[in-house]
């Protein structure tokens, strides 16, 4: 009887110790193989970085406006459109706050128009945005201005919204040119 009694505390141990498959359980597992980053240990006296911690570049976040870099222009016009002063004037400011920093602005047209003309008027629009970089607090020795004419299309086609989008300045910051 102690052995019935023994192997009956047995087998309800062991049940109770099982455990009862899961959903995932069954089924083939995909192995994860992304590479990892290192976990670095931190030195004595110091803090590991917390992501909220982590420095995003302003120029390359998608979500500031900074990383907008085309200032688009009416048919044969050097006028800044009022929906693009806000970024012409952030760019300033962030000039303005680094000193280091340098830009080119390219200025572009669409293909209508004889060459030389395009020359002049893109260089008549990269020289506005200029300006309004230097209000902004940039400095005259970070911004160089410079037309390309109809010579870097964005597209291609002859159709007017393909020309709107030729009709534009680029602000590249340095390393980008």
């Amino acid at each position: 009887m102690n052995k019935a009694l023994i192997a009956a505390i047995a087998v309800v141990v062991l049940y109770g110790c099982s455990s009862s498959p899961t959903k995932d359980e069954g089924k083939a597992g995909v192995e994860d193989r992304a590479p990892t980053a290192p976990q670095a240990t931190p030195s004595p006296g110091t803090r590991p970085v917390q992501p909220s911690q982590v420095q995003v570049n302003p120029l390359k976040d998608p979500a500031n406006i900074l990383s907008k870099r085309s200032v688009f222009f009416d048919y044969d016009s050097d006028v800044i459109k009022d929906e693009f002063r806000p970024l012409v004037q952030a760019h300033g400011k962030y000039l303005a706050e680094h000193p280091g920093a340098k830009m080119l602005v390219q200025g572009n047209c669409d293909e209508r128009g004889s060459r030389e003309y395009n020359i002049a008027l893109g260089q008549r629009r990269a020289d506005a945005v200029k300006r309004m970089l230097a209000l902004m607090g940039g400095r005259e020795a970070q911004i160089e201005s410079v037309s390309l004419g109809e010579e870097k299309p964005r597209c291609t086609d002859t159709t007017e919204s393909c020309y709107a989008q030729n009709r534009r300045d680029d602000m590249l910051y340095n390393g980008e040119y």
